[in-house]
């Protein structure tokens, strides 16, 4: 079953990732089902599967449905291009690729999605350690860093909403060096902010700013660190 899975992954991701040049894609949202590269694309998945599953006669059906709904559902995402928010769209199209995976490797090898290991304890303690370490800390973040009311950042030039994702991306971080035991990395983690911060500081030659900035940094790689930890402790005593 894994074998499949992997194979079945690989095609995808090298059609719909490698081998889909940016033109064909705007060729295709331009076009729809007119252009040659809409069946093209449909082609490389074709050639692929066949390929990394060595013209296996037993996975033609399998392939022949792959194909077909693959096609479908990109003209499906190509009808609903300017309708609906781009990055969704693109999740959705994902998400239905995948799906279509996973009936098939069904289809081969039968499984079933054993519910009980989904709500054990272990599974439950991850996603409460996760959620905790986004978006409960960045809430917390925020909480503790509004006594000073300094605005960290006000240039134009500023992405929208960047401080709160550097933050939960870097959080993440954190949680996963611990998890998997690399202190080490958590301290690059800290050099390498540092550095790209150093720049926007010297320039802006603000003591409270900085101050702030590294306050903000301090309690957001604390944060993490504290829920990393605890959630080891409390795996362990499982």
């Amino acid at each position: 079953m894994i074998s499949l899975t992997v194979k079945l992954l690989l095609a995808h991701f090298i059609g719909d990732f490698v081998l889909q040049p940016n033109s064909w894609v705007e060729d295709k949202i331009n076009k729809g089902h007119k252009s040659k590269y809409f069946y093209l694309h449909g082609l490389v998945h074709l050639i692929l599967l066949l390929v990394l599953l060595e013209f296996n006669g037993a996975y033609g059906a399998s392939i022949a449905l792959i194909v077909a709904t693959h096609l479908l559902i990109d003209l499906t995402k190509l009808n609903l291009e300017g309708k609906i928010n781009s990055r969704l769209l693109f999740t959705l199209d994902q998400i239905m690729h995948l799906i279509i995976i996973g009936v098939v490797v069904f289809i081969h090898y039968p499984y079933s999605i054993e519910f009980s290991k989904i709500y054990s304890t272990s599974s439950l303690m991850l996603v409460l350690a996760l959620v905790a370490v986004t978006f409960v800390s960045s809430v917390l973040v925020k909480v503790i860093m509004s006594r000073w009311g300094v605005e960290e950042d006000t240039s134009e030039d500023s992405l929208e909403s960047a401080g709160k994702y550097i933050g939960v991306l870097e959080r993440l971080f954190v949680f996963a060096f611990i998890l998997l035991n690399q202190w080490s990395g958590i301290g690059l983690l800290i050099a390498a902010k540092s550095v790209f911060r150093f720049g926007d500081l010297s320039r802006a030659k603000d003591r409270k700013l900085t101050e702030y900035i590294l306050i903000g940094t301090l309690v957001s790689f604390g944060l993490a660190i504290f829920i990393g930890v605890f959630y080891q402790r409390i795996i362990k005593s499982l």
